[in-house]
């Protein structure tokens, strides 16, 4: 039983859209099959309704096209079902050549090509049974399918190694050219396959075929479509063409049409119908009189017809009873007294069948009248069934003697022919259920090859992605490594500086001198413990202060342009001594050199030694 969604109203105008805007009628195909690949297509545009989705395709002008594509699966590939084509080489193809050497033409129909592999091996077939310039100047292949995209693959005749792996390595290589990376069908003999549109529904057949190839594409139509193109196969074939067709489908139908070259491979040779009017198959011989003169004595003939076990009745000219053998006289209930009695005071002339008019009519033709299988339904029983002959009997010089009326009792055979046409119709039932469940069966394997293909296509882009991965991981490793090396020697750098660090900290504790050293722009870089007791600030109360705007009791207006100096000639020396007040606000005599360091590409900067100078003893005292 077919789905609830498959036959509603939305779904309906779903494909009645497609047909008015895009011109394809998809109302031949079974609706599971057809609904099926329409909702794959839903799900994958993030659609949940057939009314979302004709409304997406109102929008989205391309998505037909990948619509299209879902429906028609084109899963085909070179010599697919290698024993059909092994007997199609061993069996088939000879016949055809020798059958074809009067009219000199073969003509070769694939039907649903798809992208060409199928024509191209049965064209592989044929050359080499006959010869490649055999094949060139006798053979046609016509290549028929509805999907432009994939005929335009067809027409190409490129196929990559994946593609042409199904071809043994000898004909690949007699039968193909190497180009630009792909195999290509040789030009001289792809010029005999000549490829278009069809429709298998709308359009005319391609007539006088030798062999029409058609295989898995049946299935996808209901079975009136189905009905409807084996009778337009059967048309397009010649007289003991072939018709092959896919695992998944049988000719149920057209017994009388088609005979069984093959069962297992789906093979048939078309049977040439007669339309004419049926024959006659045989006549009544004439009766010799004589014979009937010097017959047996009228006793053994009255004792013959009387246990004669079929049901006789003889009518004489005027319609009366004239003889009634046993088995009449049982089932019709006559007795002695009826025989000499009008037939139509006997119910027997009306039942079960008005034999009054058929007698008439029989002496009016001059002809046997023969009625079958006359229902008599029996009194609280199961109705009998005769099949009743009137004879009119006439003498040698065609005089009308009488009426011989015979009741054959066929009830037994009507019942056998009953049982045999229930179990028939069960047969056919059970074979049309089987062919479908086979169909389903075979479009399901159809659509997860294609699955199983286009996940190997993402498996063969996930595995290039892996390993485009796996080098940048390795690059980043790499990378990795590179900076724990320079991380080990930032790290050996930065012992090395606090080791030095500490060693310049001790010198500058030991040195008894005030040591100031100043940046580029005179700010504070170093200041030692000398020089915070001497002025009374700290290291990092001074650190990054422009020594010039220190509040401390050194005159620094006097070393302004000495340093001004120091900084535009580089290393230069400069030493005075001035007078000072330090941080316990004594007056001092301050012994000050400054040294200028560093150059002009990397920053100059200066280093100030300040000492307290010693005392002149004649040098008077300064007060304040």
């Amino acid at each position: 039983m077919e789905d609830g969604n498959v036959t509603s109203p939305e779904f309906e105008k779903l494909l009645e859209h497609l047909k008015s805007t895009r011109g394809f009628d998809f109302a031949a195909y079974k609706r599971p099959t057809l609904s099926r690949r329409v909702d794959r297509r839903m799900s994958t545009v993030g659609v949940d309704s057939y009314t979302a989705y004709l409304d997406y395709l109102q929008v989205h002008q391309d998505e037909f096209t990948q619509l299209f594509n879902s429906i028609l699966i084109n899963v085909t590939s070179f010599f697919r079902d290698r024993e059909a084509f092994d007997f199609l080489a061993r069996d088939v193809v000879p016949k055809i050549v020798e059958g074809s050497q009067k009219t000199g033409e073969i003509r070769i129909w694939s039907a649903g090509c798809a992208s060409g592999e199928e024509c191209y091996s049965v064209a592989i077939l044929f050359a080499e049974a006959m010869g490649a310039e055999q094949f060139r100047e006798r053979v046609k292949i016509y290549a028929t399918d509805v999907d432009e995209e994939e005929l335009a693959i067809a027409r190409q005749a490129m196929y990559t190694d994946r593609q042409i792996d199904d071809v043994p390595a000898d004909l690949r290589d007699k039968y193909f050219d190497r180009t630009s990376g792909r195999w290509m069908f040789k030009k001289d003999l792809r010029r005999s396959v000549i490829f278009g549109r069809h429709d298998l529904l709308d359009d005319a057949p391609i007539s006088r075929v030798d062999l029409l190839l058609c295989r898995n594409t049946l299935m996808y139509f209901n079975h009136e479509a189905q009905a409807k193109i084996v009778q337009r196969f059967h048309f397009g074939l010649r007289d003991g063409g072939f018709l092959v067709l896919g695992k998944a489908e049988m000719l149920l139908n057209f017994v009388g049409a088609f005979v069984l070259a093959d069962l297992k491979q789906r093979v048939f040779m078309k049977v040439a119908v007669d339309n004419g009017a049926d024959r006659l198959l045989a006549g009544y011989p004439e009766r010799d009189e004589r014979a009937l003169h010097s017959g047996p004595p009228a006793r053994l003939r009255d004792i013959s017809f009387d246990q004669d076990p079929i049901a006789q009745l003889v009518v004489d000219v005027k319609s009366h009873l004239l003889l009634a053998n046993a088995r009449a006289r049982e089932l019709f209930g006559l007795n002695p007294r009826d025989l000499g009695r009008p037939l139509q005071d006997l119910e027997v002339s009306y039942r079960p069948v008005e034999l009054r008019s058929c007698i008439d009519d029989a002496h009016a033709r001059r002809q046997v009248v023969q009625m079958r299988e006359v229902a008599w339904p029996a009194p609280g029983g199961e109705p009998r069934y005769f099949n009743v002959q009137i004879t009119p009997i006439v003498d040698a010089a065609d005089t009308p003697l009488g009426s011989k009326v015979i009741f054959s009792d066929v009830t037994r055979q009507r019942e056998l022919q009953d049982e045999l046409q229930r179990s028939r119709q069960e047969l056919e039932t059970a074979y049309e259920e089987l062919q479908s469940t086979n169909e389903e069966l075979e479009t399901t394997n159809e659509e997860l090859q294609s699955t199983v293909e286009e996940l190997e296509t993402t498996n063969e882009e996930l595995q290039s992605t892996n390993e485009e991965l796996e080098t940048m991981n390795e690059e980043l490793q790499s990378t990795n490594e590179e900076l724990e090396t320079v991380n080990q020697e930032l790290r050996q750098r930065g012992t090395d500086l606090s080791r030095s660090n500490i060693f310049l900290g001790g010198i500058l504790r030991s040195v008894p001198l005030a040591v100031i050293v100043l940046d580029e722009q005179l700010q504070v870089e170093l200041w030692n413990d000398v020089a915070a007791d001497l002025w009374g600030l700290r290291a990092d109360e001074v650190h990054g202060r422009h020594f010039f705007g220190l509040d401390i009791g050194l005159p620094v207006e006097q070393l302004k342009q000495p340093i001004a100096g120091l900084t535009r000639q580089g290393d230069q020396r400069f030493e005075a001594e001035i007078n000072a007040m330090n941080r316990r606000g004594r007056q001092i005599r301050l012994r000050v050199q400054c040294v200028g360091i560093g150059s002009a590409e990397h920053g100059r900067g200066i280093i100030l030694l300040m000492q307290e100078a010693p005392r002149h003893e004649a040098a008077p005292a300064t007060r304040h």
